[in-house]
């Protein structure tokens, strides 16, 4: 079983291969009315329509495919806290007031998740165990030191920690140090999307798939939102479509640079070798500009993904040396049978925060999580439903901004493929 409408060598996804069944999700057929009309069924559309639905307000979701088929029901599944800076950096460039309210957010974003999962009874693998960042030199050892304390400020249930204990977690002795954040964890993250879909559609939001959005169309009380059999007017839309954000936004498109994230996994490993890995049941990435993340699965599979490319030729080769890096990493898997390999696109921000936009009054999107959507995500759908049902911008936990688009964006792919060469070549210094 692979990933529909996708490229082959995207397409072989141990999510996929183990996903529950999808509920039923018809593609509209119908001119139909709502109060707020999202376009996207991954993390952020479907955690917007239920907090929306929540608060009584009435949701229709257009999703060009199926829930879940994008990043939200491809990416690592890890629930990683924060966010890609630090909780000083964050009150630094925002303020202490707007800059706390990030912090915040984004620190309890997997509480939301884990919170949404007991509340809605989600069958999705759930694990919290923590999350570890492996530390790969010494100048890394003392960013994590750093992160540690300034969360332990904050209350986090957080710590670094020294070789030999992240030996011992990993199971694996290529790292030096890092740090263990208790707050994160993983998931099926396609079993996640899917649990969520069942619960926005269980509070009373319809979901369309198959139904791409070919046109928005301002009107007088509101927009008219298309799809090739069937219309949605509302009085406003939110835009939830991250790296697969489509043509007709125009500027929001070109506001995000979509790159692409790949992973491997092994077919269940053994009984002897999976209690070597990872033994504690944590979720890992390490620190280096192209960083590896990994982890076992609920099978017992060991899934470890990176940086990826635009052409398939580009693609296998990563997924080649990402198989190389696990043997390297943990030589107990010997020649293991590399069952699956896929991957997706990831929206990538200039300033590495997720945006949240109003485009024109009543048309709102948040995007560009920079590969942290499993709880970023979620989080933000939350925010956003706060928006769209009329909290005011001061009032929000993170700031509403201009749609900026990226210089050059026509270049996006070969600045790209040079940013990684660099990364590369700085993370081998």
């Amino acid at each position: 079983m692979v990933i529909d409408n996708e490229r082959p060598v995207l397409a072989n996804s141990a999510w996929t291969a183990t996903s529950n069944s999808h509920p039923d999700t018809p593609p509209l057929g119908e001119d139909l009315q709502s109060d707020v009309t999202i376009v996207g069924g991954g993390f952020t559309g479907l955690s917007t329509a239920i907090h929306l639905a929540e608060k009584g307000v009435s949701v229709t979701v257009l999703e060009a495919e199926y829930p879940g088929w994008g990043a939200s029901g491809r990416n690592g599944g890890q629930v990683i806290p924060g966010l890609k800076e630090d909780p000083d950096t964050i009150e630094e460039m925002f303020g202490p007031e707007m800059g706390g309210r990030m912090v915040r957010l984004s620190g309890a974003a997997p509480d939301l998740v884990f919170g949404l999962i007991d509340k809605y009874r989600i069958d999705c693998g759930a694990v919290r165990e923590g999350w570890i960042q492996s530390a790969h030199n010494s100048e890394a050892i003392r960013t994590c030191q750093v992160r540690a304390k300034q969360w332990q400020r904050r209350g986090a249930e957080i710590e670094p920690l020294n070789k030999q204990q992240v030996d011992e977690l990993l199971g694996s002795e290529v790292y030096h140090g890092g740090l263990i954040d208790r707050r994160g964890g993983g998931v099926h993250p396609l079993n996640y999307s899917l649990g969520l879909a069942r619960a926005a559609l269980a509070q009373g939001a319809p979901i369309f798939g198959e139904s791409p959005v070919t046109s928005i169309e301002r009107q007088q009380e509101g927009f008219l939102v298309r799809t090739p059999r069937g219309s949605v007017r509302s009085g406003k839309v939110v835009l939830a479509t991250n790296a697969y954000t489509p043509e007709l936004t125009g500027r929001l498109r070109r506001s995000v640079v979509p790159a692409c994230s790949v992973q491997v996994a092994t077919a269940p490993l053994s009984e002897n070798v999976r209690r070597s890995i990872l033994p504690y049941g944590q979720v890992a990435s390490d620190t280096r500009k192209l960083l590896v993340y990994y982890r076992l699965d609920g099978d017992g599979r060991f899934l470890i993904g990176g940086r990826g490319a635009y052409g398939d030729g580009g693609i296998e080769a990563q997924m080649a040396r990402l198989r190389a890096r696990a043997c390297q990493m943990y030589p107990q898997l010997g020649e293991p049978e590399w069952e699956h390999q896929w991957g997706g696109f990831v929206a990538m921000t200039k300033d590495h925060f997720p945006h949240l936009h109003e485009i024109e009054p009543g048309l709102i999107a948040g995007l560009g999580f920079n590969g942290r959507g499993v709880a970023m995500a979620t989080a933000m759908g939350r925010v956003l439903a706060d928006k769209a049902s009329g909290t005011a911008d001061k009032d929000l936990d993170f700031p509403v901004t201009p749609v900026r688009t990226i210089p050059f964006y026509f270049l996006r792919k070969p600045a790209v493929s040079a940013l990684a060469a660099w990364y590369a070549l700085v993370d081998r210094v």
